[in-house]
């Protein structure tokens, strides 16, 4: 199965909307793991007021807003891996 990663922090609107949109638009494809990045110094340093960030294996592929079409392409082409 595909893992997507979202980092995220909490209290963060952005994160919310982003973690909820996203949901249905993968389900049953990959699986969603969430990492807050309060509780790492590298995570904060490299993503600091830039997220939510998700991405999937070393690739980001949306910051702030979700891009469904690029995750969609993601996932087709991840899958064909």
């Amino acid at each position: 199965m595909i893992t997507l990663t979202l980092y995220t922090r909490p209290d963060c609107h952005l994160c919310d909307v982003m973690a909820g949109q996203l949901e249905p638009l993968v389900r049953g494809r990959a699986e969603v793991r969430v990492v807050d990045i309060s509780a790492d110094r590298g995570l904060k340093r490299r993503y600091g007021l830039r997220i939510p960030v998700l991405s999937g294996a070393d690739e980001e592929l949306c910051q702030y807003h979700l891009d469904r079409e690029r995750v969609e392409r993601y996932l087709a082409t991840a899958s064909g891996r």
